[in-house]
């Protein structure tokens, strides 16, 4: 099984990159499943329903979320529509809108497990994402082989050790939320591919996505600045392929996938949000 996971989609650029590119890729690499964290890709922060939308015409099949995810009030459309196609972590508490685990069938007919965490170092005191993970797999016992897990955290040691933890009982462990692509990918002793982060799909001119400017005079004034999506320059889109074993859900391998893509010459009103 070929999947393709996207990091963290930005605004009007990284959409527009995703549906320039991703066409393209599923024909030439036959590609059963394609996930991408959408938190960022309305306007740089949250979702909207026209924008995933916009992202599963282009040819995703399911949207993580992270700590971003209610940053748009519209999002609970999406989070409670049924079935659901874009999840937001599991370990927020009882009764929050939405779910964190998903079961998706591929064009073959095979269903594939995505679960969204997120983590708690320098970031929201939720749930613990490690029980939340085995109360995920307890629940998908028996149900499905292949389990892919988006991990939206900052700590690189959470990552890591959240990795070594799924070792074994997910096919990918896949990192999101720092925009920056790591590269330790691998396939750890147990059978599970592993990346601490896998980047962003962003204006490569950029502080993570964010005019460099507007974040400099942060840094130098210490003041609040609000944040605006880059719309200038090119694209990174960073992602990671995933070969996954349908028999066993073992990873058998794991490439890291980073393209940079310019866009046509667009009018300002085609780069809005």
């Amino acid at each position: 099984m070929k999947v393709l996971f996207l990091g963290d989609i930005v605004g009007h650029p990284g959409r527009q990159a995703v549906r320039a590119l991703l066409p393209r890729w599923r024909a030439e690499q036959a590609v059963d499943l394609v996930v991408a964290n959408g938190e960022n890709a309305a306007g740089g922060t949250g979702l909207t329903p026209p924008v995933a939308e916009e992202l599963f015409a282009a040819g995703v099949d399911v949207l993580t979320g992270g700590n971003h995810t209610w940053s748009k009030k519209e999002v609970d459309v999406l989070l409670t529509s049924n079935p659901p196609r874009v999840l937001r972590p599991l370990n927020y508490p009882p009764g929050t809108p939405g779910s964190g685990v998903g079961v998706f069938a591929t064009p073959a007919g095979e269903n594939v497990a995505v679960i969204n965490l997120l983590g708690r170092t320098f970031m929201q005191p939720l749930d613990s994402p490690f029980r939340a993970l085995d109360q995920a797999l307890l629940q998908l016992a028996g149900q499905v082989r292949v389990i892919l897990v988006d991990f939206h955290a900052e700590a690189t040691s959470e990552k890591v050790a959240l990795g070594w933890y799924a070792d074994g009982r997910v096919s990918a462990c896949i990192g999101t939320h720092t925009h920056v692509p790591t590269a330790d990918e691998r396939i750890l002793p147990q059978g599970t591919a592993y990346l601490t982060d896998a980047g962003m799909v962003g204006p490569i001119h950029s502080v993570l996505g964010v005019k460099t400017e507007i974040i400099l005079a942060g840094f130098l004034r210490q003041l609040p600045v609000r944040h605006e999506v880059e719309r200038r320059g090119p694209v990174e889109v960073n992602g990671v392929w995933l070969d996954i074993d349908e028999a066993s859900g073992r990873a058998r391998a794991i490439s890291r996938l980073r393209e940079i893509w310019t866009a046509p010459a667009t009018s300002p009103a085609e780069t809005a949000g």
